[in-house]
């Protein structure tokens, strides 16, 4: 069973909804959500990550295998009953995270566009929307 959408998140099926970067952020600021970032650890050491999110892969590198200490993290993070809003590259794993929490009863968002944002015509991510295209915080090692 899904929510209802608000004018801020659209429907989804499995999961709470799919929210903006920008919606996204306006919770974690106002305390409504906690920011989890479901990528491996090399994307965020790598390619950036949000100063202040839950780091919790939904699946590991090498191999991309299941990261066996989801769903006890992700049940910490929840535990308060705050939203939980989900952020992986491109929004893709992010969802199955979101799907997967709410199996487990809490309300999970994903964030629409990822970090990156989709490729571009070049297959070059972070110039079609994502958050760092939409400039909100982020950091680089």
């Amino acid at each position: 069973m899904t929510s209802p959408a608000t004018p801020q998140t659209a429907a989804a099926n499995g999961y709470a909804g799919d929210v903006s970067p920008e919606q996204a952020w306006a919770w974690v600021q106002s305390g409504e959500a906690e920011l989890v970032d479901v990528r491996t650890d090399a994307e965020r050491a790598w390619v950036g990550f949000v100063p202040g999110a839950h780091a919790l892969a939904w699946k590991q590198w090498p191999g991309m295998a299941m990261n066996p200490g989801f769903d006890a993290g992700v049940q910490a993070l929840g535990a308060e009953g705050k939203k939980l809003v989900l952020l992986c590259r491109s929004g893709v794993r992010s969802i199955a995270a979101a799907q997967r929490a709410t199996e487990l009863g809490l309300q999970a968002y994903n964030i629409l566009e990822g970090f990156e944002g989709d490729p571009d015509d070049q297959a070059h991510r972070g110039q079609k929307g994502g958050w760092r295209y939409r400039g909100l915080p982020w950091q680089q090692n």
